[in-house]
């Protein structure tokens, strides 16, 4: 029954855009849009997803990994019709080889950057006592933007070089995440957002934007996307989704504008 009564809306509101002639912002009848998105964002877009294909005759793809290994992807000419990013560096990656559409980037989401620990562990904000007295995880800092933050705000603390040496590099955020989780590291650097989704976990720390270029997500159609695709990727701009965004622990820049 709620089957039935969701196409019925589906169908409704297409009748109702023909109709009357408003541009209709949904997808044809059946179409599938490929969606790669970075792995700080694996728990909220299924429910910002969910939102938008109650509202289309749709189906949303999703792929989420470390941003730098969905770009190569893209660039070996994976079929994805949206890719949202994590940095500005791998969004421009495929602006300079023309593999996504520039008037179509916007950011949708922002972050901050911390360091998470365990809420059963001596209590401190230290930086220095958090990342020295063990093992730490953090993204690999030469291509994934989380790694590539971190590594940049721990210079600017004068840090790196004293506890480089710690630090356990993963292919994602994520996964560095589930490493201080499970207890096999004693912190990680991570996003403020992916904490929320780990309750054994606290933030201990949080750099200032000062110390790192600010945590941005733009997104963007590429090359060979379809109108349907366009229309997705406005949706993420929506209130229904900022809300969902906010929810996950997001913040919404300022601006859209890239």
């Amino acid at each position: 029954m709620h089957t039935w009564l969701n196409r019925f809306r589906r169908f409704g509101v297409l009748a109702i855009a023909v109709l009357f002639g408003f541009p209709c912002p949904i997808a044809a009848a059946g179409e599938k849009i490929a969606v790669f998105a970075p792995a700080s964002m694996q728990d909220v877009l299924p429910e910002i997803i969910s939102g938008y294909e109650s509202t289309c005759v749709c189906e949303i793809v999703l792929s989420v990994a470390g941003t730098s290994v969905l770009a190569r992807q893209i660039e070996a000419g994976a079929p994805v019709d949206v890719f949202i990013s994590a940095d500005r560096l791998w969004m421009d990656y495929l602006l300079e080889r023309n593999l996504v559409r520039p008037e179509t980037i916007v950011l949708i989401a922002a972050n901050q950057l911390v360091i998470a620990a365990s809420n059963s562990g001596a209590v401190d904000d230290n930086p220095k006592l958090l990342l020295g007295r063990g093992r730490f995880a953090m993204a690999e800092p030469n291509g994934v933007p989380a790694g590539r933050y971190a590594k940049m705000a721990l210079e600017t603390i004068g840090l790196w070089d004293e506890v480089r040496g710690n630090a356990v590099f993963t292919e994602n955020v994520r996964i560095a995440l589930r490493l201080a989780a499970r207890g096999d590291v004693h912190a990680a650097i991570v996003y403020d957002s992916d904490v929320k989704v780990e309750p054994g976990l606290r933030v201990a720390y949080t750099f200032t934007e000062e110390s790192h270029p600010p945590v941005r997500y733009p997104a963007a159609v590429t090359g060979n996307a379809s109108q349907a695709a366009v229309a997705f990727l406005r949706y993420l701009e929506s209130a229904e989704a900022r809300a969902a965004f906010l929810r996950a622990g997001f913040s919404i820049p300022e601006s859209n504008k890239y």
